[in-house]
């Protein structure tokens, strides 16, 4: 195998570049499709790529893990190459129109603004939801006390959740799972088109849990 001297040079200063406080652009481009698969998770534009990075670190991930702790990345940011070979293959990969402006973040969406998901562990989280099996209650803190977020999806392992940020100030919030709520024994979307179920008192969903990691909030509803 030939060393590509030139790319590695190239991904190496992309991967040094800081997010935020917390995050660099390395922490951000791991994918197990592009490495199975030989393939190189690099962005197209990554001026652009960077820019969307850290809206999300500085606005939604940093803050998140100010308050909760450690957070653990599980996937971010997905090349038009890779993320379209993992819908070609069906590997749990939107089409890159869906994606655009979410895992691929050299990508603006439809209506030209630029955006990023990244699926995320909170570390803390862990203990209650095998317990509760219910997501809601950091759902609903994350509603409640990071206001840059734009959606978040959960799945089922560790409650991990496909958070988002968009460029678009007044983005429609979305809360949407694979996994049963277990209060209303169904997927229902939490929050849709910005549309919430709950208007108030969201705060004794997620109380509990933070009393038994000994935090409490004061910014909730």
């Amino acid at each position: 195998m030939k060393c590509n001297k030139s790319l590695l040079k190239e991904l190496s200063i992309l991967g040094k570049v800081r997010l935020s406080d917390s995050f660099y652009m390395r922490d951000m481009l791991y994918s197990e499709i592009a490495s199975v698969h030989g393939m190189v998770n690099m962005p197209v534009d990554s001026e652009m790529a960077i820019e969307a990075g850290k809206g999300l670190c500085e606005n939604v991930l940093e803050p998140l893990q100010s308050e909760l702790g450690p957070i653990s990345i599980r996937s971010a940011y997905r090349s038009p190459e890779v993320n379209s070979f993992g819908n070609q293959e069906g590997l749990n990969c939107a089409n890159n129109e869906n994606n655009a402006a979410r895992h691929i973040w050299d990508m603006k969406d439809s209506e030209g603004y630029i955006g990023s998901v990244a699926c995320v562990v909170v570390n803390s989280f862990i203990d209650w939801y095998e317990r509760t099996k219910d997501w809601t209650a950091l759902a609903w803190w994350i509603h409640d006390n990071i206001p840059e977020y734009s959606s978040q999806y959960y799945f089922p392992t560790n409650a991990a959740c496909n958070l988002g940020w968009s460029s678009k100030g007044d983005a429609k919030k979305s809360i949407k799972s694979y996994v049963v709520n277990p209060h209303t024994g169904n997927t229902k979307a939490l929050i849709s088109k910005g549309q919430t179920v709950i208007l108030d008192g969201r705060s004794r969903y997620y109380l509990p849990w933070l009393e038994s990691i000994g935090f409490s909030s004061t910014r909730n509803t």
